[in-house]
Formats: C-alpha cells, sequence, structure tokens
C-alpha cells in the first residue's frame, strides 16, 4: 500500500498557491510578515505580533526610517520570495500594517 505521509485534507481549492506547491495562506503570510518586521526593525516579536491591519508603520514606527523601508523590501523579496519593483513601493502601502499585508499578499498571488 502506497501512502502520502503529507496529508492533503487541509488544503482547499480556492487557497492559492506558489510556486513551490506550497499553499501561503493569509495567516501563514501574516506569520512570516510579522516576524521580518520584528528581526528587520529589531522590535519585540510579542509587540509586533500584537500589530492589526490599523497600526500605523511609517511614520509611526520610529525604527522604520527611510534606510530601514530599503531593508524592509529587501528581507520581504527574500523571505516570502517575491519580487518588489521600484513602481511598486508607495506611501499607502507602507502607511498601515495592513496595507503592507494585502501588498505582499497581492504579491505573492501574482508570483
Amino acid at each position: 500500500m502506497s501512502s502520502n505521509p503529507v496529508t492533503d485534507n487541509s488544503a482547499t481549492a480556492s487557497e492559492p498557491t506558489d510556486m513551490s506547491g506550497i499553499g501561503k495562506s493569509r495567516v501563514a503570510i501574516d506569520r512570516d510578515l510579522k516576524a521580518i518586521i520584528a528581526d528587520v526593525l529589531g522590535l519585540d516579536a510579542d509587540d509586533v505580533n500584537e500589530f492589526t491591519p490599523e497600526t500605523g508603520l511609517f511614520g509611526d514606527l520610529p525604527e522604520l526610517d527611510s534606510m530601514a523601508v530599503a531593508g524592509l523590501l529587501t528581507e520581504m523579496e527574500d523571505r516570502l520570495d517575491i519580487v518588489i519593483e521600484d513602481d511598486d513601493v508607495d506611501g499607502e502601502m507602507l502607511e498601515t500594517y495592513g496595507g503592507l499585508l494585502a501588498f505582499a499578499e497581492a504579491k505573492i498571488i501574482e508570483g
């Protein structure tokens, strides 16, 4: 009898998958993005885990200055396996955590 050690019972047909075949749920993207923010900005992970979609980022977090934005976007590219073009970056995507999360989700789906 052949069996696959990975069970498929949690996957749904509507769940997007990236090119490697591993599905990225909204929860996983949220978790990864919060870890990136904590690491790049040197913030406490517990504090970052409390971020809501309305949490202000650029202009509200002193750690997120223009130099840190470059590091944050580079780390997002590396860890989320996305490509961020210069034209993609605007103030709106960096205004709130919800904006940045929506941007990351869209780039992963675009993939």
